[in-house]
């Protein structure tokens, strides 16, 4: 299966329901005022947000739509355009590049929003392009997630650093990228408990994990990556906007995408935040985390073969 192929399959509940949605709206009417705002309101619906869902109503408006042609046809090449307009600027595909120097990765999320298997998937990724990789379970509240990415590291044969349940997580960190300069590694990525955003002790200890790489080089956290899930629909802004008030976010990975019919809701992000898009998750088997392009998201979303 090619790229494509994965974001069309991965995004199909999506399309499914929003192309259906919008058909309903537009088939056999005029493109007039009232349909505009129903429109919008669909949009609004589907999780778009309401700035992008104005904007797009907007263009909709002033294009004034030939009502000789395929309306629907019409409105879809408007969206295809807005989101490639959107998206393409946070395209980071050199993300999983081959490097020369350290770059320690910080991963965070709130619980669920499939993490630790995330890290596997982008290990993977980043040493099928040549990368040295070493992971650092700094998720010790639960030993299941210390065992959840040895048995990643394990099946992509990379290196790890872990400590028991309930040690310290900064201290585990430090060691991974004590270690990895050691090595000549060229990257540290560190799971890190899931926790809710509004829970202080838990969100200071996160803080810590990130002055403690410091400590070994000033320019670290390289990169600091928040995965969202996208069945949370509205709240994933919530989750952008507290984690981004701690440490400063450089990256976003949305995970889940195929089990909801609102994907819609990565362009409110988009539109909202204007943070990079790493990649997406869109299915449970090992390659199915893609790396983030605009214009097959775009495709995808819209239906479009």
């Amino acid at each position: 299966m090619g790229i494509f192929e994965k974001f069309k399959s991965g995004l199909q509940k999506t399309a499914s329901s929003f192309s259906s949605g919008l058909k309903e709206i537009i088939v056999k009417r005029e493109i007039d005022d009232k349909t505009l705002d129903e429109i919008e309101e669909f949009l609004i619906r589907s999780d778009v947000g309401i700035i992008a869902s104005e904007e797009i109503k907007k263009i909709i408006a002033e294009k004034k739509i030939d009502p000789n042609k395929n309306k629907f046809d019409e409105i879809n090449s408007i969206l295809r355009e807005y989101i490639i307009s959107l998206m393409s600027p946070l395209e980071k595909n050199n993300f999983f590049s081959k490097k020369t120097n350290l770059n320690a990765v910080l991963v965070s999320g709130v619980n669920g929003v499939g993490k630790t298997t995330t890290i596997g998937k982008i290990g993977k990724i980043l040493k099928t392009n040549g990368n040295q990789i070493i992971f650092s379970a700094s998720d010790t509240f639960r030993a299941a997630a210390i065992e959840q990415l040895e048995n990643w590291a394990k099946k992509i044969n990379v290196e790890i650093v872990k400590s028991t349940q309930g040690s310290d997580p900064a201290s585990v960190a430090y060691r991974a990228v004590e270690d990895a300069i050691k090595r000549n590694f060229t990257h540290v990525l560190i799971d890190t408990a899931g926790r809710l955003q509004n829970k202080k002790n838990l969100m200071e200890e996160y803080k810590k994990i990130a002055n403690v790489t410091k400590k070994i080089d000033p320019k670290a956290p390289h990169e600091v990556l928040l995965v969202v899930d996208a069945t949370s629909g509205q709240n994933v802004l919530n989750q952008v906007e507290e984690f981004n008030k701690i440490i400063p976010i450089t990256g976003l990975i949305m995970t889940k995408l195929d089990g909801t019919a609102k994907g819609g809701i990565l362009i409110a992000l988009a539109k909202k935040y204007k943070l990079p898009i790493i990649a997406l998750g869109l299915g449970e088997k090992e390659d199915d985390l893609q790396i983030f392009e605009a214009e097959k998201f775009a495709n995808s979303f819209i239906s479009i073969n």
